[in-house]
């Protein structure tokens, strides 16, 4: 019998097998240095009854259909000719470290090696596990998951994020019930759909107390998830490339990183590791960067309309506001008069920009912005230069649907990524280009491995060549962000919708993963384009402000006051922009389901800022108290309610925060919260508190 235990911050993962494949029998909360762990293994062993096999088939991290597993096995594959494989593999070596577990098997016979590995990022407590397989011969592969987990039987229900364009990140529950739930993305990309991640909570579980797990499966093109419960009651949770990512034999085959981690504190526990992990073991941030600078970007301004004096004013009006990098979004290249032509013939439009970009970065520069630039180098226009002489280039049959007006080109094409590479760097080799918004506007025609790798070979190439430009991700918003698109990019576009509204739910459920430091979030214009929605200001703006800071409106449209107020809370974030950069986003766990509310903690808890936004009219006509999270129990904190000069008529009373600062401990913001003024809807209040002085 081989056992071996990985901690890992404030969990443990316990694997165990003989020669055949091994199984995790314990993931959860550190356990003390002295377990037994054959102990453990022992008492885990379970028993079974009659009209059933005589034993049990181990649960293991690839389960087998050759050992009578009868639910999802861990993979799918044929030989070239397509007769289906049955692998029974064997143990062949074993490697354990502090921080990591390499497990290899062989089946011989049919000339296969398996490889699982365990990787403990102690100071983020996540786990990170991938796999790989090798064959002597081509095979075809229909399925292959990264190691796999059971999922505790203590939960009744599992929480998945699915959502569409302007709607990202909505969160949905499922109930456990014996029989699968399968989430298939066959978009090509991460996908609005179905973001890759799981969590999966005990019974009595909420934001800040109780046992979670989480999934979290890194990887940019189609996945597949699998969250299964046995008859015998035992759970696994499976994740890997898409059904069909495989389309031709091959003779190796990886996952991608499967992040996992366990927390006793609840959702926001989860929400910690994840966010600490990204931000920290996976971004890497480029020279300029950091401190965060305030964005500006051009797109809902403008669109396809670019006239010089309009810009020079435009830039003029953003830096004046406090924006620090101006980003130019579509329509800058070819005849990019509308969405119809000229993707993919990466040229300087000459009737816009007759001297080429050299005098508008100027004039961003002179107005002391860095300047950012829009690319969408994966797709290409019917009506294009390049379409015209590469027909060939394009992934998928010429008469495809298209999608906003678009094809998409091969990645897996040397001479696609070599054109597309030798285009950027033209263009950045000549101009002072501190930023590259990467678009990515539709799903692809079908769902293959070899794009998205192709993409990240192109990433990967660009990043290596000017390792100091950031780039964004966004793809109609948030139609791809995940963990493996943020190894090669430092920012992504959380949604197309700028609707304040709409953007503090969407902001609000992504933290569950994200971290400010690489969302996205901006001030849009006063009538929303994407809902119709007017809101106020200072709704958009604090909204806006809750993340990497940004506006997208013609600043021309905002009056005096607007422009006063937009002007204050830009320079709020400019103010405290340092220590939020590593701050812990926590939702805050409210009784009123119409209030969305975050606090965000410094990591050294002397700081927070709570947002607490009202999105709809409340069943109860006086506001219930705000218990907050994260903080210090022994500490006394100042706190001020900083926007108080938003109230409305909706307060009749006289609250204590209209007043000025009071003093409470961390216990007592804990214990029993804070009582903040009646609020309309499409209103957000912004309470600070900092270690007290007195």
């Amino acid at each position: 019998m081989n056992l071996w235990r990985l901690d890992c911050g404030a969990q443990t993962i316990l694997v165990g097998g003989n020669e055949n494949l091994a199984e995790v029998f314990y993931w959860g909360k550190l356990l003390p240095e002295a377990e037994n762990l054959k102990a453990i293994w022992d008492i885990t062993r379970l028993d079974y009854s009659g009209g059933v096999l005589d034993g049990v088939p181990a649960l293991s991290i690839c389960p087998e259909v050759s050992k009578t597993f009868t639910g999802h096995p861990g993979m799918r594959i044929r030989g070239a000719s397509g007769k289906r494989l049955y692998p029974n593999f064997r143990l062949t070596n074993a490697k354990l470290s502090k921080t990591s577990l390499l497990l290899e098997y062989e089946d011989p016979e049919i000339g296969l090696t398996y490889k699982a590995n365990f990787r403990a990022h102690k100071e983020t407590s996540v786990f990170e596990l991938s796999a790989s397989l090798a064959a002597d011969t081509d095979i075809l592969v229909d399925w292959f998951a990264a190691p796999v987990l059971p999922a505790t039987q203590a939960a009744k229900k599992m929480i998945d994020f699915s959502g569409h364009w302007c709607r990202e990140f909505q969160e949905q529950e499922t109930d456990w019930s014996i029989g699968a739930r399968l989430c298939n993305n066959q978009t090509g990309r991460t996908g609005h759909e179905h973001f890759p991640a799981l969590i999966v909570m005990e019974t009595n579980c909420d934001d800040n107390y109780g046992s979670a797990y989480a999934w979290h499966y890194g990887w940019s093109g189609g996945h597949s998830m699998i969250a299964e419960e046995l008859p015998d009651g035992r759970r696994q949770v499976q994740f890997g490339h898409a059904f069909d990512s495989y389309p031709n034999p091959i003779s190796q085959i990886e996952t991608s990183p499967l992040l996992v981690t366990y927390s006793d504190q609840g959702s926001n526990g989860l929400s910690v590791n994840f966010q600490r992990h990204l931000r920290d073991n996976i971004v890497t941030w480029t020279e300029g960067s950091l401190p965060r600078p305030v964005h500006y970007n051009c797109w809902e301004a403008i669109y396809f309309e670019h006239e010089s004096n309009t810009l020079s004013e435009i830039i003029e009006l953003a830096a004046d506001i406090g924006a620090e990098r101006f980003v130019l979004d579509d329509g800058w290249f070819g005849t990019r008069d509308d969405d119809t032509q000229s993707l993919g013939d990466w040229s300087i439009d000459q009737r816009k920009y007759p001297g080429g970009l050299g005098s508008l970065i100027s004039k961003v520069n002179q107005c002391n912005m860095s300047f950012g630039l829009w690319f969408e180098p994966e797709m290409i226009n019917p009506n294009s230069d390049l379409f015209r002489k590469h027909p060939n280039w394009i992934l998928g049959p010429i008469d495809q649907m298209l999608g906003r007006n678009q094809l998409v080109l091969d990645m897996a094409n040397p001479e696609v990524q070599e054109y597309l590479f030798r285009k950027i760097s033209s263009i950045l080799n000549d101009h002072n280009i501190a930023y590259i918004k990467w678009d990515h506007n539709r799903v692809l025609p079908f769902v293959e491995a070899a794009q998205t790798y192709g993409t990240y070979q192109l990433l990967s190439r660009i990043r290596d060549e000017y390792p100091n430009v950031e780039i964004e991700s966004c793809a109609s918003g948030g139609g791809r962000i995940d963990f493996g698109i943020l190894k090669y990019t430092q920012r992504v576009w959380l949604s197309d919708s700028n609707d304040a509204s709409e953007r503090l739910r969407t902001q609000h459920q992504a933290s569950n993963f994200l971290p400010m430091a690489v969302t996205g979030s901006h001030v849009g214009p006063r009538e929303c384009h994407t809902s119709g929605r007017l809101h106020s200001i200072e709704f958009r703006a604090w909204v806006a402000a809750q993340r990497h800071m940004g506006f997208e409106m013609d600043p021309r449209e905002l009056n005096s006051n607007e422009l006063s107020i937009l002007k204050r809370i830009t320079q709020w974030w400019k103010d405290n922009r340092i220590w939020r950069y590593d701050a812990d986003i926590l939702r805050l766990n409210v009784v009123d389901n119409s209030i969305a509310a975050e606090i965000q903690v410094s990591r050294n808890k002397d700081k927070f800022v709570v947002f607490v936004g009202i999105t709809e009219t409340s069943k109860w006509s006086s506001p219930a108290p705000i218990r907050l999270c994260g903080l210090k129990p022994n500490y006394l904190y100042d706190i001020t309610l900083l926007n108080n000069n938003e109230k409305t008529s909706a307060s009749r009373g006289e609250p204590v925060f209209i007043e000025g600062t009071i003093t409470l401990s961390g216990q007592h913001l804990m214990s029993n919260g804070v009582t903040l003024p009646c609020q309309f809807p499409d209103r957000i209040w912004v309470l600070e508190g900092a270690l007290s002085t007195s």
